[in-house]
């Protein structure tokens, strides 16, 4: 069982940057795929960031690639996600997420593949 807790969410202007934070509880954090997902209002849930075990060949969609940077800290429990530039496209709630890497050091893609979520933090960008 893996309890995620998400902080680091709230205003700030377009052009702006945030640092979100994903600490983890439960042992075996290093060997779980971890990733962040957001939802705006009356969209659906998007993946923005992805992150293998390993920590290698962080995963990002066009939307935010080269604004957005996932890392983690496996000694710390903790995944980060740094957005600079920001848009108020961004402007959504950030959930992370957690799934068991079963050997694989990738990522996954979809909402369903993973097992663990946060409760979100919500990330507001202003025009």
């Amino acid at each position: 069982q893996v309890q995620l807790v998400e902080s680091g969410g709230g205003l700030v202007q377009a052009g702006g940057s945030l640092r979100l934070s994903c600490a983890a509880s439960g042992r075996s954090f290093s060997s779980y795929v971890m990733a962040w997902f957001r939802q705006a209002p009356g969209k659906e849930r998007e993946l923005v960031a992805g992150i293998s075990w390993s920590g290698r060949n962080p995963y990002y969609p066009d939307s935010v690639k080269g604004r957005f940077t996932m890392s983690r800290d496996n000694a710390k429990n903790t995944v980060y996600l740094q957005m600079n530039s920001l848009k108020p496209e961004d402007t959504a709630v950030y959930y992370c997420a957690a799934a068991p890497a079963l050997f694989y050091n990738g990522i996954y893609f979809r909402e369903a593949e993973y097992d663990y979520w946060g409760q979100g933090t919500q990330v507001t960008v202003s025009s």
